[in-house]
């Protein structure tokens, strides 16, 4: 028996509203996933020393403040530096189209906005978390 996906679910910055990951969280879950949300506020730092402590296959990190072109390259940043740069890393949240690229040069591997279905979020995880 394979061990379930750990997927570490993180708030970067000042976001102060989480019912989206909240969401997420509980459907990635309910998918079979180990689930570790960090809560709100989290600075990227933060972000990448739980990820490496928790031995994380994922980090998907939702935001809505517009600081996702500074907030998400910097967590990927961090994560290679401490030796997580086989952590699939996708990020979600209100981020404009236009954006999107960007982030994916910077290391984000997928990007979800408002109203994608948990489903594709979930198997594009599970497609892309290397085991």
């Amino acid at each position: 028996m394979s061990k379930p996906i750990r997927v570490l679910v993180a708030k970067p910055g000042l976001d102060g509203h989480d019912r989206g990951a909240k969401v997420v969280a509980r459907a990635l879950r309910d998918a079979g996933m180990e689930v570790i949300y960090t809560g709100l506020r989290q600075t990227p730092e933060q972000i990448a020393n739980a990820a490496i402590q928790e031995d994380v296959d994922c980090v998907a990190c939702s935001i809505l403040s517009g600081a996702h072109s500074t907030l998400l390259p910097r967590v990927k940043e961090l994560l290679k530096e401490k030796g997580g740069d086989d952590i699939l890393f996708i990020g979600g949240g209100v981020i404009p189209a236009d954006d999107i690229p960007y982030l994916k040069e910077k290391g984000c591997a997928e990007v979800f906005t408002p109203g994608t279905p948990t489903t594709v979020t979930i198997d594009f995880i599970k497609a892309n978390v290397k085991k």
